[in-house]
């Protein structure tokens, strides 16, 4: 590399320090936010807004998508040593993450929780309903908590992994990375298998409900 490149030259060792500091508050924050957003207690929104959020789980599992192929895309980049077009890739896929974010906390903070299984749709799941699902609920809880957790422990790394990059500290970049990257990836194909698995026990909106209501043969 020449020494204009932005992959060459000395470690940002101050602009590193700042970094990892607003890693971790970024961290604290964002758990902080999940967290407050299982609270059973919902922001009260409008009737057109909720229409809207209603279509969020759908967006979140697209935009998940969207970050494996980044990822994947971002993998084959750097096997191919195009380290611009890996770089590319790579951020593209942490701006998607970080629009995930902000769609999956607006769904939280004013949609009740969905659960698998809840057929009637009143927000719990009886042992009638257990039944009825039988061990796809225990294969979805398996996959949805192995994803929630792997998505909390990975958050902080994934981005100290890019601090490494940004501060040219490759050495450091190159150890983290393929960890992270096996973690990162595993959470962004579970996310949308996970609203695969769930979608049937969404609640309609209003419009579908009243379609249903009127579709020919559904009603005696």
């Amino acid at each position: 590399m020449d020494s204009s490149s932005p992959f060459s030259g000395p470690v940002l060792e101050d602009r590193a320090r700042l970094l990892k500091k607003v890693v971790w508050v970024v961290t604290i924050l964002v758990l902080g936010l999940v967290v407050m957003m299982r609270s059973p207690y919902k922001i009260p929104v409008s009737a057109e807004v909720k229409d809207l959020i209603s279509y969020l789980p759908r967006v979140v599992a697209g935009i998940n998508t969207l970050v494996s192929a980044c990822l994947l895309a971002g993998l084959w980049s750097i096997f191919r040593k195009a380290h611009r077009a890996h770089q590319r890739w790579m951020t593209t896929a942490l701006a998607l993450s970080a629009i995930f974010l902000v769609c999956y906390v607006t769904y939280h903070f004013t949609t009740v929780e969905t659960k698998f299984g809840d057929f009637d749709g009143d927000r719990t799941v009886s042992d009638e309903e257990k039944a009825m699902v039988g061990s796809a609920r225990v294969v979805y809880l398996v996959i949805l908590i192995t994803h929630i957790i792997a998505a909390a422990v990975s958050f902080p790394f994934i981005l100290l992994t890019f601090v490494h990059a940004w501060t040219r500290d490759f050495a450091k970049h190159r150890k983290l990375a393929p960890k992270v990257f096996v973690v990162w990836l595993y959470v962004a194909i579970t996310g949308p298998v996970c609203y695969w698995m769930l979608k049937d026990y969404y609640p309609m909106r209003e419009a579908e409900w009243e379609q249903s209501l009127n579709a020919p043969g559904d009603r005696e």
